[in-house]
């Protein structure tokens, strides 16, 4: 236990899923949450937490705040911690309502998908500003106060939480970020930030879009021939833009990058062990989750292909990459969004790219 005051802003899968480990370890959390039904069933029955695999469910107890209701906040102890877990094009208003309560030696860590560091920082600035990773964590929240991962806990087979700052220095905030991540799943410190966040954006970039365009969960992605060469070319085109920014990518999906971008290339012992690695992968998570961006279509919610695809498409501009793949499946998501299309396997089997 820390005495540390932590604010959890976004308390959905992941913020609500760290977040309620946090609170079942004896730290102090208030979590901040913009839906209404879930903060009222959260404060009459507490937040539960469901796994697909064995781990036993629990039950916590827990402060939640409407967005409304943050004001109270002021009348309190300053908050030391402020993990943001809102969707990427919900960061910086998230930032601005959680820094005015900061204490002076406070900072903000995004707990989230994509890069949004920039974002954070442009509002309380780089020196209080963290970022952690949260790898195949595997968690969606199917309804108010109650939040399920459809995967076994990973423990040291897989590290999940890499906590790190912007500038690479391993220094106690990492740490103490790393430790209260790590009551939730295994967690390390990262030197490499922007290494890790770049290869957990090839990740999201192979599977979330897809979900999203066809309505399909993880399982039939992968079973599906051309869409899984359609993702494997997504990871290829992202990892080829992270090697040209200059990123140290790490391991994606249990494969060196190289492997992943040369079968998006047509390597053929390339595609073989990837697909090898991916079939073997697969049989730890339930075939019916559904990356977080499907989740999201089923409920009508808005995308973060924008932020996803659409980033490695501009990211790729800006070195003078062209990232074809990327840029249609943006296209699909984003009419699939509107209404325009219907979520259909047939936008990516029947796509004919150059």
């Amino acid at each position: 236990m820390s005495g540390k005051k932590i604010a959890i802003v976004g308390a959905g899968a992941v913020g609500g899923y760290t977040g309620a480990h946090m609170v079942a370890a004896g730290e102090d959390v208030t979590f901040i949450d913009p839906w209404p039904a879930h903060v009222e069933h959260m404060r009459k029955h507490g937040l539960r937490v469901t796994h697909a695999m064995k781990e036993p469910e629990f039950t916590v107890p827990v402060r939640a705040l409407h967005v409304t209701d943050a004001q109270q906040l002021a009348k309190e102890k300053p908050v030391d911690i402020a993990f943001v877990c809102m969707k990427s094009y919900d960061t910086a208003w998230a930032a601005m309502l959680i820094r005015q309560y900061l204490a002076p030696d406070g900072y903000l860590v995004s707990l989230q998908n994509c890069m949004n560091e920039e974002t954070v920082a442009g509002v309380v600035g780089w020196g209080k500003t963290l970022g952690c990773i949260a790898s195949s964590i595997t968690v969606n929240l199917p309804e108010p106060g109650h939040v399920h991962r459809g995967a076994a806990k990973h423990g040291a087979n897989h590290t999940v939480f890499r906590a790190g700052e912007v500038h690479g220095r391993i220094t106690a905030r990492a740490q103490e970020v790393c430790r209260l991540v790590g009551y939730a799943d295994s967690a390390k410190v990262t030197g490499n930030l922007w290494g890790e966040r770049w290869s957990k954006l090839v990740a999201n970039a192979m599977a979330n879009g897809l979900s999203a365009c066809t309505g399909l969960g993880g399982g039939d992605l992968l079973k599906n021939d051309p869409i899984r060469r359609f993702s494997t070319r997504l990871g290829s085109e992202a990892i080829r833009v992270g090697q040209a920014h200059g990123y140290a990518l790490e391991d994606i999906l249990h494969l060196p990058p190289e492997t992943i971008a040369r079968a998006g290339e047509g390597d053929e012992a390339a595609i073989r062990a990837c697909d090898q690695q991916r079939f073997k992968d697969a049989k730890h998570t339930a075939a019916e989750q559904r990356p977080s961006m499907g989740q999201d279509m089923q409920k009508g919610r808005r995308t973060e292909i924008e932020f996803l695809n659409g980033h490695v498409v501009r990211e790729g501009e800006k070195v003078g990459i062209s990232c074809r793949a990327n840029a249609v499946l943006t296209d699909i998501v984003k009419r699939v969004e509107k209404g325009e299309l219907k979520p259909d396997p047939r936008h990516i089997t029947e796509l004919r790219l150059n």
